[in-house]
């Protein structure tokens, strides 16, 4: 079935709270998607960020963002008072996220809501299901919260090692920060949950994003540290990153820990399982995230200041997949294959059968043979014109060089100089492509250019923050996009 769907971030919803949250603009958002014919709303993980705000660097591999609680909400609760929601309230105009406000306000704002809450068989219910991973997480973020939020390798040697008599005194001396943090997983499950069942409810399906990696500072990493690659000391030994490439001569040095595949394979996968089992609770689809780490990953020493001298380690492979098939098919699972892909990689991508990706952005080389270029797709891919990590379509178009512009306009035959008629005409080579599924940023729609890109892979700062205005998801574009869907017989 041809289908199509928006990429927006949770955090780039329109609102007035300073940042996009389940608030009643997430609604509204399900119900412009329902009118502008689209099936699908692909989403970044919606996981807790620290240092750097990244949605691919969690505090937990399962827990949910505390800034995406809707404020609206927990006032419709009992839970805040009206001065206490209007406090919360920025000017809507603002484009970009400041998340330093948003971690002085939006936690002051949790902690009165915290302490009206009264717990009911609901909370008791959702506590039980989640402990095997809720318990740690609570944990870990009020050892952090009580050390200066530094990351668990520089705590103190019995916490870092998770002494069983130094928890206990923890536990018992913090008792009521380990229920302030059960309580925010709580009311972002619940939240979520009542918006999943109503995009469902309208025919709109949510595509989730599972990262490969966990975070060196998680939860996920300080509770098993034998599924990652550190030493009796709990220092790390081998870190993840990106080889040289020629936009790279340094590589990429991402810092995540990397798996102990060997040790993963002994559990049956049961960590990864759980996992899974819990996307699939908030997603109907799951991406996911660096597939071709399955295959092989690439690893550096830790200390390393680049990622130059590191090397490629065999993945699980099949074993992985096969082992996980129960779980994986709980719902459709798509496989982010971009980059440098070898044979190996693709008889992986083939034997499992998942869609891989194709982004159009990356087709208009002067080598003309892109396997990008809509010419060469099969049905079984999912179209993009760009993703979280590409600039703007717009800006993307504005900055080609001429080479490939002229390649563009030759593919086409036309490309407008007018750079929005110049955005919907690949918008619509892409629509009517034969990929099975396509998705177009929201950006991209509006053709707005680089002030609007949500990450520039390399660069620490400065990402994550665009958010989108109530203007932008009018009826117009609405009725815009649902008829080039229903042209192209997407709807």
């Amino acid at each position: 079935m041809r289908t199509s769907g928006i990429l927006l971030p949770v955090f780039s919803i329109p609102g007035k709270y300073g940042i996009g949250d389940l608030s009643k603009e997430a609604y509204y958002f399900v119900d412009w998607l329902k009118k502008a014919g689209q099936h699908y709303w692909q989403i970044l993980p919606t996981g807790p960020t620290s240092y750097g705000d990244s949605p691919y660097q969690p505090l937990s591999s399962f827990a949910g963002n505390p800034y995406l609680i809707s404020p609206e909400m927990l006032y419709e609760d009992g839970l805040l008072t009206e001065e206490e929601l209007r406090s919360l309230e920025r000017p809507e105009h603002y484009w970009y996220i400041e998340y330093g406000d948003i971690y002085e306000t939006r936690y002051a704002a949790l902690r009165k809501a915290f302490s009206r809450f009264v717990p009911d068989a609901d909370y008791a219910r959702f506590c039980a299901a989640n402990a095997f991973w809720l318990e740690d997480y609570s944990l870990y973020r009020a050892i952090k919260l009580n050390n200066g939020e530094k990351i668990w390798l520089e705590w103190d040697k019995e916490l870092k090692k998770r002494d069983d008599a130094a928890l206990d005194k923890f536990r018992e001396k913090h008792h009521e920060d380990i229920r302030f943090f059960t309580f925010l997983e709580y009311e972002f499950d619940t939240q979520w949950s009542r918006l999943k069942k109503y995009a469902n409810d309208n025919g709109i399906e949510i595509i989730g994003d599972i990262p490969i990696y966990v975070a060196m500072d998680s939860s996920d990493a300080w509770a098993s540290p034998g599924r990652f690659s550190f030493d009796e000391n709990l220092n790390p030994v081998h870190i993840a990153g990106c080889p040289p490439d020629a936009f790279t001569p340094d590589g990429q040095l991402w810092g995540n820990p990397v798996y102990n595949w060997k040790v993963h394979k002994d559990e049956d996968y049961s960590w990864w399982k759980s996992r899974i089992n819990k996307c699939f609770e908030r997603y109907d689809v799951l991406r996911i995230d660096h597939f071709r780490g399955f295959e092989s990953y690439y690893v550096v020493p830790a200390g390393n200041e680049t990622a130059a001298k590191g090397w490629w380690e065999k993945g699980p492979g099949m074993d992985f997949f096969n082992s996980a098939a129960e779980e994986l098919s709980k719902g459709r699972v798509v496989a982010e294959d971009l980059g440098f892909l070898t044979p190996e990689v693709y008889k992986l991508l083939a034997d499992t059968g998942y869609p891989g990706m194709k982004v159009v952005q990356f087709a208009f080389d002067d080598s003309r043979k892109s396997c990008y270029l809509p010419q060469y797709y099969d049905k079984n891919c999912i179209a993009y014109t760009g993703t979280h990590d590409n600039d703007t379509l717009a800006s993307f178009l504005e900055t080609m060089n001429g080479w490939d512009r002229q390649f563009a306009r030759d593919y086409l035959c036309h490309l407008s100089d007018n750079t929005q008629e110049a955005c919907w005409e690949i918008i619509c080579m892409v629509m009517r492509s034969t990929a099975d599924t396509v998705i177009i940023p929201l950006q991209d729609y509006l053709c707005l250019g680089k002030e609007a890109r949500i990450n520039t892979p390399g660069s620490e700062m400065g990402n994550w923050k665009w958010k989108a205005e109530r203007w932008m998801i009018g009826d117009d574009i609405a009725e815009r996009i649902r008829r080039i869907t229903n042209l192209y017989d997407r709807m």
